[in-house]
């Protein structure tokens, strides 16, 4: 028999609600409760919250504090912490799992542990090494921070390929990570239709694009939401639209050539039906401080940029399943020069079955490795040395992530020949800081 814990139920592969061996679900969506204590800057966040319960809650309070959490508002936030969820403050404040100071978690004899209780090596576990292992986290407890100035701004711009996005994109790897930590700026890359293209006609920021806010409000700004959205559409559990996707992940660690970059293009050009899309998130910051040791989330210092792949698609069927998921598979593949190696890293949240899965019912620590080692960036022997009271949990508990994947595994280190780049594509550079936040798109035709 399975568990399956659910929190908001975003897992990437569904693996918080489905199973090829009989199971039971433990969904926690009625613990969402959000506790805010304005005097010591701090909340208790019942794990079937979702971010965006978190943000309104704190506003109710006050419009000048925010929490270093995604951007997606209807993210659960059990699942979102224990995995190392990010947002727009990542470089400013870390991981939401960074500003854990405490949690309630119920073990496998029912009894419900703080952190003191727990002890100080479950607590480290339970934080940024994706969710439930070790038990049911059913709160945490959390700090909050402060923004002053109140106001923030945001914008968008909207550019094409022939004002140079490969040679912008390119720069942008070298400064991104480095900038000030107020300053967040990710890179989206997507295709665009050349007649959305032939419409922008500006190709620079003016005033007029600017817009002065709460940091609240730029919640809603970047989840799509207009300005005069109310802010009780932070509490709606259900997204707007739900497409079929599929998603990967990388870390880089060097600067891509331009070649890399054409090579984007023209993978983003072949995708004939749905849609593909790429996001570089920069590091550095707070990021490149904290250790990678300090929780299980081992991402730190020498990234440059994380990259999601994303395919998506609105037809069912197995047969325009396979269709897209072959086109990322590709993509992912021509990529392999270019990102992390020996392990090519992955980011749990983003979880990916290509990578590995364990064998149905028993596994093994060695088949366990083939995926962890990609997820943690060391191996579950290496954790051992500096946690070894958790080394015989992890070894016991890691067929409970085991799942019957219906598609053909891939080869990562496959390669993918490029024709030259169609321009029919955009690339979305997006930039946000503590004080300013930007959104800057930049089409190309």
């Amino acid at each position: 028999m399975h568990i399956r814990v659910r929190s908001g139920g975003h897992d990437y592969e569904g693996l918080s609600y489905v199973s090829v061996l009989p199971f039971v679900i433990i969904d926690l969506i009625n613990l969402q409760s959000v506790t805010v204590d304005a005097t010591n800057n701090t909340a208790w966040v019942e794990a079937g919250a979702t971010n965006g319960k978190l943000y309104y809650s704190i506003a109710q309070k006050s419009r000048t504090l925010g929490f270093p959490a995604g951007v997606c508002p209807t993210v659960g936030l059990g699942g979102h912490i224990s995995g190392g969820g990010y947002g727009l403050l990542l470089r400013k404040y870390g991981l939401a799992a960074d500003n854990v100071i405490d949690a309630q978690l119920i073990d496998v004899n029912g009894r419900i542990l703080d952190r003191a209780s727990m002890g100080e090596d479950l607590f480290w576990a339970i934080r940024g090494g994706g969710g439930n292992t070790f038990g049911i986290v059913v709160a945490w407890k959390v700090t909050w921070f402060q923004f002053r100035p109140a106001t923030v701004t945001v914008f968008t711009v909207e550019k094409t390929l022939e004002q140079n996005a490969t040679q912008l994109v390119n720069r942008w790897q070298y400064v991104a990570d480095k900038l000030h930590e107020d300053l967040f700026i990710r890179v989206i890359l997507e295709r665009t239709s050349s007649t959305d293209a032939r419409e922008l006609s500006r190709t620079g920021l003016a005033k007029d694009d600017c817009t002065e806010m709460s940091w609240i409000e730029s919640t809603l700004y970047f989840a799509g939401f207009s300005r005069n959205t109310s802010l009780e559409i932070l509490l709606n559990r259900t997204q707007p639209s739900v497409r079929f996707f599929k998603a990967k992940s990388d870390y880089v660690k060097e600067p891509m050539p331009e070649v890399a970059l054409e090579g984007i293009w023209e993978s983003l050009f072949q995708l004939e039906v749905g849609s593909g899309q790429l996001i570089f998130s920069p590091y550095g910051g707070r990021m490149s401080e904290i250790s990678e040791s300090s929780i299980p989330f081992p991402h730190r210092a020498g990234n440059l940029y994380k990259i999601q792949h994303l395919a998506y698609w609105d037809e069912e069927g197995i047969e325009e399943s396979n269709r897209h998921i072959s086109w990322i598979r590709r993509l992912y593949s021509f990529l392999a020069p270019y990102v992390s190696k020996n392990p090519r890293l992955a980011y749990i949240n983003y979880r990916d079955l290509d990578i590995g899965i364990n064998n149905q019912g028993n596994t093994s620590y060695k088949q366990a490795s083939i995926w962890g080692i990609k997820y943690f960036k060391i191996t579950l022997t290496g954790w051992s040395m500096s946690r070894p009271k958790l080394i015989l949990l992890i070894s016991s508990e890691t067929n409970k992530a085991s799942h019957l994947s219906q598609l053909d595994h891939h080869d990562e280190e496959g390669s993918y020949k490029v024709e030259q780049p169609n321009k029919d594509v955009r690339v979305l550079y997006w930039t946000s800081m503590c004080r300013l936040i930007i959104a800057m798109r930049f089409f190309e035709m």
